[in-house]
C-alpha cells in the first residue's frame, strides 16, 4: 500500500490518545452518578472460552422473584469502561426492560485481549446472553441488542449468528469494517490512530491486531488481501444473509460527519436489509449525536432506540413502524425529513461538468482538506462552520478546481454525490482526494463532502477512469451561491500514496466526458 508514514502515525496517536482520556472521563462521569441507583448489581460473567467479562445488570424496580421481562444486553464502546451506559441503562430499566451492559474482552478488567468483533467477541455476547435468561428474570422470547460504536458492530454481528436477538439498535456502528477505514483503497490515518490509541491505553491488543495495526499503517501493499479478509470477517455486511435470516428489526443511526465510520457503508446494508429496518443520519462526528444521551440528557437517537424497543419486543403500538424508515437531519437547518428510502433521499441529479485538461503536482496540502477528527464535525454540528477554504486562493499548482453557475435557489444536496474522470498519471501509483465545497460570493468555501481515492498498478502516461463515490451528507446551498469539486493529493486525515514529483492530469474526453453528479431534494 505504498510507503510508511510512521511519524503520522504517532503524532496522531498522541492526539487520539488524549482524546480518549478525555472521553472516557466525561463517560465516567453520568455513570457514575447512576450506579448509586437501587437496583444495580456489578457481576462477573463467563464469556468465550470462560474469559471473564466484567457487566453491570439493573433490573426493573420489583421484579425479584418474577418472570418475563425483555432483555437488552449492550456491549461497550472502544475504550470504555462497563459503567458507559448506566444512565441509558437506568432509564430503559425504569420502563420494564432487563439490562445488562458488559465491558468487551480485551478491555479495562473484563478478561482476555482486543479481537476487534472477531468470533470470540460474537461468542461473548450469546453468553451473556445466556447468562441474564439463567440469572434474570428475562424472558428468552423478547431479547434486544444496542450499543455504540464498537457495541453497535458487535450487536449486528451478535444478530447475525444468534437467532434469540429479535431486536438491534446500531449506533454509529459499522457494517463494513474495510469501507470504514479503507474506502477508496486508502488508509484513513486518523482514524485508525485513534483506535490503535484508544486499545493501546485501555486494553490489551491482541498479537493479531498488533501485527494489522503495523501493516496498515507500514503500507504493505503485500499484506493487503490479508488485511481486507480480515475486516471482512468482522463486518455485518458479510453476514447479511444470515441476519435478514434471522429476522431481528435492526435501526441503524449514524453522522453525516463520522470520521471513524463514514455514512455510506450504512446506506448498502440498510438497503439490503428485508427485515423491520430504520436509518437514521444526523450532524456531527463518530458517536457526538448521542453522547448526551450517556449523561441523562433529552436525545433524540436514545429516545429513538428506547421507542423501536418498546415496539419490537413488548409489542407497543407506538407508531414507530408506521413512521417513514429513513429519516435525516440535514446539517443546515436543523429539522428532520422522513423518506420512505433511501432511493427516494435523492429526487433529482445535477452534473457540473469537469471540462479541460488540467494537470496538478502531487506530495503538497494545497489548503483544502477534510479538517481534523471529531474536532471539524463537532464545529458543524453545534455551530454549522464546517472545514473552509478560500476557492480563488487554492493554488492552481497543487489543486484542480471545477465550479458551477451560480445557482438562483437553494439547492439541498441529499446523498451521495458522485464523481466521473479520467486521470493520467506520471507514475504507477497515486492518491487523489475530491473535495465538494458551497462557495459563498466572496469566494468562501465551504465543506459540504469528501473522498480519498488510491490507485496501484497503473502504466504511468496511459489515462484510466476513476469513479468515487464522496461520503452521503444533507447540506443546504443557499441561493447565490457555488458548488465547487476541489481535487487535490494530501490530506490529513488520510495516509496518501504520491511518489516524489508525481503529477497527475484531470481530462474529459469527449465520449467520456467528466463530471461530479450532485444528489438534489425535490424541491
Amino acid at each position: 500500500m505504498g510507503h510508511p508514514h510512521k511519524a503520522l502515525r504517532t503524532t496522531a496517536v498522541g492526539v487520539v490518545s488524549a482524546t480518549l482520556i478525555a472521553g472516557t472521563t466525561l463517560g465516567l462521569a453520568p455513570a457514575a452518578q447512576a450506579s448509586t441507583t437501587a437496583g444495580v448489581r456489578f457481576v462477573d460473567i463467563a464469556g468465550d472460552g470462560g474469559t471473564i467479562l466484567k457487566a453491570n445488570v439493573i433490573t426493573p424496580a420489583g421484579a425479584a422473584g418474577t418472570r418475563g421481562f425483555p432483555l437488552i444486553v449492550l456491549p461497550t464502546s472502544w475504550g470504555l469502561p462497563q459503567v458507559e451506559y448506566l444512565t441509558q441503562a437506568q432509564k430503559l430499566a425504569n420502563s420494564g426492560y432487563v439490562v445488562v451492559s458488559y465491558n468487551v474482552r480485551g478491555f479495562w478488567q473484563s478478561g482476555g485481549e482486543i479481537e476487534v468483533a472477531g468470533p470470540p467477541d460474537v461468542a461473548d455476547a450469546s453468553k451473556v446472553i445466556d447468562w441474564a435468561l439463567a440469572n434474570t428474570p428475562a424472558d428468552a422470547q423478547k431479547v434486544g441488542m444496542a450499543g455504540m460504536s464498537y457495541g453497535a458492530g458487535i450487536s449486528l454481528l451478535a444478530a447475525a449468528h444468534d437467532k434469540r436477538i429479535k431486536a438491534v439498535a446500531a449506533l454509529s456502528g459499522w457494517a463494513d469494517l474495510i469501507d470504514s477505514i479503507y474506502s477508496g483503497r486508502t488508509q484513513h490515518a486518523q482514524a485508525a490512530a485513534l483506535l490503535d490509541g484508544a486499545g493501546t491505553l485501555t486494553g490489551r491488543p491482541s498479537a493479531e491486531l498488533q501485527q494489522v495495526f503495523k501493516d496498515f499503517f507500514s503500507s504493505n501493499l503485500s499484506k493487503e488481501p490479508d488485511l481486507i479478509a480480515w475486516g471482512k470477517k468482522r463486518s455485518p455486511q458479510t453476514y447479511i444473509d444470515q441476519i435478514n435470516a434471522n429476522g431481528a428489526a435492526i435501526m441503524l443511526a449514524n453522522g453525516w460527519g463520522d470520521t471513524i465510520f463514514p455514512p455510506n457503508q450504512y446506506v448498502k446494508f440498510y438497503e439490503e436489509l428485508t427485515g423491520p429496518k430504520r436509518l437514521e443520519y444526523r450532524p456531527g462526528d463518530h458517536a457526538t449525536a448521542e453522547v448526551t444521551g450517556l449523561f441523562g440528557l433529552p436525545n433524540d437517537v436514545w429516545t429513538d432506540t428506547g421507542r423501536w424497543f418498546d415496539h419490537y419486543l413488548k409489542g407497543e403500538d407506538n407508531g414507530i413502524d408506521r413512521e417513514q424508515p429513513v429519516q435525516l437531519k440535514s446539517r443546515s437547518t436543523g429539522g428532520y425529513e422522513g423518506y420512505p428510502d433511501w432511493k427516494s433521499v435523492a429526487a433529482t441529479r445535477k452534473k457540473i461538468a469537469l471540462a479541460g485538461s488540467t494537470t496538478i503536482r502531487a506530495n503538497v496540502d494545497s489548503g483544502a482538506n477534510g479538517g481534523v477528527i471529531f474536532l471539524s464535525s463537532i464545529l458543524d454540528q453545534i455551530a454549522q462552520l464546517p472545514p473552509m477554504a478560500s476557492i480563488p486562493l487554492l493554488p492552481r499548482r497543487w489543486a484542480a478546481v471545477w465550479q458551477s453557475e451560480k445557482y438562483a435557489s437553494a439547492q439541498q444536496v441529499r446523498g451521495t454525490a458522485k464523481l466521473h474522470t479520467t486521470v493520467t498519471a506520471t507514475k504507477e501509483s497515486g492518491t487523489l482526494v475530491a473535495y465538494l465545497y458551497d462557495v459563498g460570493p466572496l469566494g468562501l468555501g465551504k465543506l459540504v463532502s469528501n473522498a480519498p481515492y488510491t490507485f496501484h498498478g497503473q502504466t504511468p502516461g496511459k489515462p484510466f477512469g476513476v469513479d468515487l463515490e464522496l461520503f452521503s451528507t444533507a447540506y443546504d446551498v443557499p441561493a447565490g451561491h457555488r458548488l465547487a469539486l476541489v481535487v487535490d493529493t494530501v490530506d490529513p486525515l488520510y495516509i496518501e500514496h504520491n511518489p516524489s514529483g508525481a503529477q497527475l492530469t484531470f481530462s474529459s474526453p469527449e465520449h467520456d466526458p467528466s463530471y461530479v453528479s450532485v444528489p438534489l431534494r425535490k424541491q
